[in-house]
């Protein structure tokens, strides 16, 4: 995979999307029709889950509002979540090829199961953008962030919070996402990079279905395996998973809690950060990733190439050398939420400093 250059920067997150690569040229008469059909454009929109926070708050009205504003409000947005459910989600393409969208924006519950659909849009003239994760199948597009990378961010995250307790001997445990989802396998990935050699990976899971309550389950299960006084650390994919890893540490009378990785900057992850109970979590400009997938979807729909969106490219397991844009990254800890989640409007102060958490936020500056 060859990657788009890393550049963060911790106020204002610039990321330039110029652009090579194309996607598959469209036959003439999909050019014509396409053409013909203007800003009128039909966009199915399949998200994966709506337990994560994220989709419904975030990815879904920023494409839709994308979309909108690429095709002067003639553009339609068609929506499905699948609810963690691939036979639901391969469901739903099916009605989408039905519906005679335009083109489909997917992000897959499992990248392997919705290849056939992938191959059955691409069959009806429908041009597939994979959104987030790499889905299988000819996919003509796809947008996401550096995954490695998030896997290396958390790791680096949890070497710091450790400090001098970071050494071969000290035990932590990973609660790593989905097999499913080809992302869990690259945030391991990254972690490990950082985490290997360096501290020891007492108890390590992937978690069904990225639950919250599966991670719980699980830490209960290191906690008795381990011993609640010997984990120093733990490793979490994601925000959702941390609270339910949390919960169980608290349930078992932890104290204090050992720092908690994240991934979302989803509310209640950033709130736990303010009050001391989770580390970090890593935040991912969604409104980036969400103008880049309608941008690559409005153009697709009206039979373009990709020429002025996508810079690089990526191989899927099935598909090689697909138009790509990937989004980087930053580390969410208390000492930067004025300057990433609260800047880039993602939350208010009022929203994240409830009466609860009043005087937390005091103590890091935002109020």
């Amino acid at each position: 995979m060859r990657r788009a250059a890393f550049a963060v920067a911790a106020g204002a997150m610039a990321v330039s999307l110029a652009a090579c690569g194309s996607a598959d040229e469209a036959s003439d008469s999909d050019s014509t029709k396409s053409a013909a059909k203007g800003d009128a454009i039909k966009v199915g929109l399949l998200l994966p889950e709506n337990q994560t926070a994220r989709y419904e708050k975030f990815d879904k009205p920023l494409i839709e509002k994308k979309v909108k504003e690429l095709t002067n409000n003639k553009g339609e947005i068609v929506y499905a979540n699948a609810k963690q459910d691939a036979t639901t989600q391969s469901q739903q393409v099916d009605t989408m090829i039905t519906n005679k969208v335009d083109v489909l924006i997917v992000d897959a519950v499992d990248s392997k199961a919705i290849a056939n659909g992938v191959k059955k849009a691409k069959e009806a003239g429908i041009p597939v953008v994979a959104y987030d994760r790499l889905a299988e199948g000819p996919i003509d597009a796809y947008t996401s962030f550096d995954n490695e990378e998030v896997g290396r961010v958390q790791g680096k995250a949890l070497l710091t919070a450790l400090g001098d307790k970071a050494k071969p001997s000290a035990k932590i445990v990973m609660m790593n996402g989905a097999v499913t989802d080809p992302n869990a396998a690259l945030f391991k990935k990254g972690a490990l990079s950082e985490l290997e050699g360096k501290v020891d990976i007492a108890k390590s899971y992937d978690t069904k279905e990225w639950k919250p309550e599966n991670a719980n389950a699980n830490m209960e299960g290191a906690i008795s395996a381990i011993g609640k006084t010997k984990i120093v650390g733990v490793y979490s994919a994601n925000d959702g998973m941390a609270g339910g890893i949390i919960t169980a540490l608290k349930a078992a009378n932890v104290s204090p809690l050992p720092p908690v990785t994240g991934q979302d900057a989803e509310l209640a992850g950033v709130q736990r950060i303010v009050s001391g109970e989770q580390y970090m979590s890593v935040y991912k400009p969604y409104p980036q990733e969400a103008d880049v997938a309608a941008e690559m979807a409005v153009a697709l729909a009206k039979g373009e190439k990709l020429d002025s969106i996508a810079k690089d490219s990526v191989d899927s397991p099935t598909t090689k050398g697909v138009p790509s844009v990937l989004v980087p990254v930053v580390s969410l800890t208390k000492d930067n939420i004025n300057d990433t989640v609260i800047k880039d409007g993602i939350y208010t102060v009022d929203e994240i400093c409830t009466a609860k958490f009043k005087t937390a936020c005091g103590k890091v500056g935002l109020n």
